[in-house]
């Protein structure tokens, strides 16, 4: 008889738990409090970014890379392999780009220098201040409204992954599991995958572990005229304090301090500017992190103008005309892409921490999953 396995969250770390376990054999039952899940995982650019991941998580984010590929391919959501670009503005950042660059082909990362010329060839809206860039094949673009949506229904039609939605879990009592409107089920595991919400199972996991919160804005434009196309994801050199792959940088800390001396409205929200386009034409734009008490339901015009202020002097869009903004709000630890932690006997909380869940949850799911995974893959914090 097949094992009885429960994920309770049906963003991409549920799904990614899901879809691993029925893989394996197991009789899953995704359980998801909302119609559909509305949490970080639909409030993100929709980058598998291997090329952010440092050396010690580097293997799991490129199998998660190659994950991504069957899941696009099996469900038929709208994906862009076109990799990405880090162009630099100031002398600061392309030196930096410059040393990665040079150690990359050691330590594995699959990118190349680009000169000013060659980097206005490969994103077209690069303006007049790029000096270069640093481009890498390997990132993949979606666009998590779909991605997300599609995944239940594939998981179902595909594994017979039954799917519990507007069903908030209360209790976990192995063997039973039970919801607030007072059903229950019979399991021999489960995976908590419930992101943000410290509240409702395990609450005092969360305390005693020192998780906390991180609110980011975002924004994404009309879709662009006659079929424009960005090329590549961009990031700027503002991303470079932020990635932990370039700590093996030694020009890293006197960019920071420049950026800290120049502007530090932008330390001040964490802001580091990134831009994606989804199928639709769309081009999401942001982004900014604030921490703890921070944190407001109520989203900053301030932070919005100093987004747009860093992305102008990247690029030059046909349209900047927004059409949407939002913030989300994901988990964090000191260190750590994932948090992972047994409370009782079969229950695992397994939760994406540093905003690395569409990059790192699908190959760190088929780690746990295999029994490969846990303490010995290192992983490090985002900033």
């Amino acid at each position: 008889m097949p094992e009885r396995v429960a994920i309770v969250g049906a963003g991409i770390v549920g799904v990614a738990h899901a879809w691993r376990e029925s893989v394996r054999g197991a009789q899953v039952t995704l359980f998801e409090r909302s119609r559909r899940a509305e949490g970080a995982s639909v409030r993100n650019f929709g980058m598998v970014w291997p090329i952010g991941q440092p050396l010690a998580t580097r293997d799991a984010a490129l199998l998660s890379r190659s994950l991504w590929d069957e899941f696009v391919r099996e469900t038929g959501v709208w994906s862009s392999p076109l990799g990405s670009i880090h162009l630099a503005v100031r002398d600061d950042e392309w030196r930096i780009l410059e040393e990665f660059a040079e150690q990359a082909p050691g330590l594995g990362y699959d990118c190349r220098l680009l000169d000013a010329r060659e980097a206005r060839a490969v994103c077209p809206a690069a303006t007049a201040d790029v000096i270069g860039g640093l481009f890498s094949p390997t990132e993949l673009g979606v666009d998590p409204r779909q991605a997300i949506a599609a995944a239940p229904r594939w998981l179902a039609e595909t594994f017979g992954v039954r799917l519990e939605f507007e069903t908030t879990v209360c209790d976990i009592d192995l063997p039973r599991v039970r919801s607030t409107d007072g059903r229950e089920w019979d399991f021999d595991r489960v995976t908590v995958a419930s992101g943000a919400d410290f509240a409702t199972l395990y609450p005092e996991v969360f305390t005693e572990n020192a998780l906390a919160r991180c609110k980011l804005q975002m924004m994404r434009t009309t879709p662009q005229t006659d079929g424009w196309r960005l090329g590549p994801m961009i990031a700027s050199g503002l991303t470079l304090r932020h990635y932990a792959n370039f700590a093996i940088c030694e020009g890293l800390p006197a960019l920071r301090q420049r950026v800290a001396e120049e502007t530090p409205e932008l330390d001040r929200y964490g802001i580091h500017v990134m831009a994606a386009q989804n199928g639709l034409g769309e081009i999401v734009l942001g982004d900014s992190h604030e921490y703890g008490e921070a944190i407001t339901p109520f989203d900053s015009d301030e932070i919005t103008r100093l987004m747009l202020r860093e992305l102008r002097r990247l690029l030059d869009l046909p349209d900047w005309r927004l059409a949407a903004r939002w913030h989300g709000v994901y988990p964090v630890q000191a260190n750590g892409v994932q948090f992972v932690h047994n409370p009782t006997p079969g229950v695992t909380i397994v939760i994406a921490t540093g905003g690395c869940g569409m990059t790192m949850s699908f190959g760190l799911a088929e780690e746990m999953v295999c029994g490969r995974a846990s303490s010995r893959v290192p992983s490090v914090a985002r900033g």
